[in-house]
């Protein structure tokens, strides 16, 4: 599943003043609700509740906060660059400025673990974060998470 499927322009942002993990949970919840605000309470906490069994900073500054949820149908996700890093307890004691959330409804355990991998595979490319950190203004910033990502050449 590409960060196509997952993601909408509107659920792309940069987010100016983050203040803490928890501001930043609650504006990913926000964005993930959409137009069900009365979802957003159970969002933020799920997310809230899946950071509390362990961090979702996967290192060089990206955070996956996650969780499941019976509020949609398909997966979603939001991703909110930092203006400035916060600490989201990362194994490699680096802070976080690019935050991918996710909310896979409940059933769906399989297809939630192979999304994952796929973030963890894309944020792990160097390039990739380094575009996105300098990406000048929001609709670059959504260009590089909505086009398709490159291939790699067929050998």
């Amino acid at each position: 599943m590409s960060f196509s499927d997952l993601l909408s322009a509107d659920r792309i942002v940069m987010l100016v003043a983050p203040g803490s993990r928890d501001i930043v949970l609650d504006s990913a919840a926000r964005l993930l609700a959409g137009n069900s605000p009365m979802t957003t309470p159970v969002l933020a906490q799920g997310l809230r509740d899946r950071e509390q069994l362990g961090s979702t900073g996967i290192g060089r500054g990206v955070a996956i906060p996650h969780a499941r949820s019976a509020a949609f149908r398909e997966p979603r996700a939001a991703f909110l660059r930092l203006s400035h890093p916060i600490d989201f307890g990362a194994s490699d004691g680096e802070p976080v400025d690019l935050v991918y959330a996710m909310c896979v409804p409940e059933h769906l355990v399989e297809q939630h673990l192979q999304i994952l991998s796929g973030l963890v595979e894309r944020f792990s490319d160097a390039d990739f974060r380094d575009a996105l950190r300098e990406a000048r203004d929001l609709p670059r910033l959504r260009g590089l998470l909505l086009d398709p990502a490159p291939q790699p050449a067929s050998a």
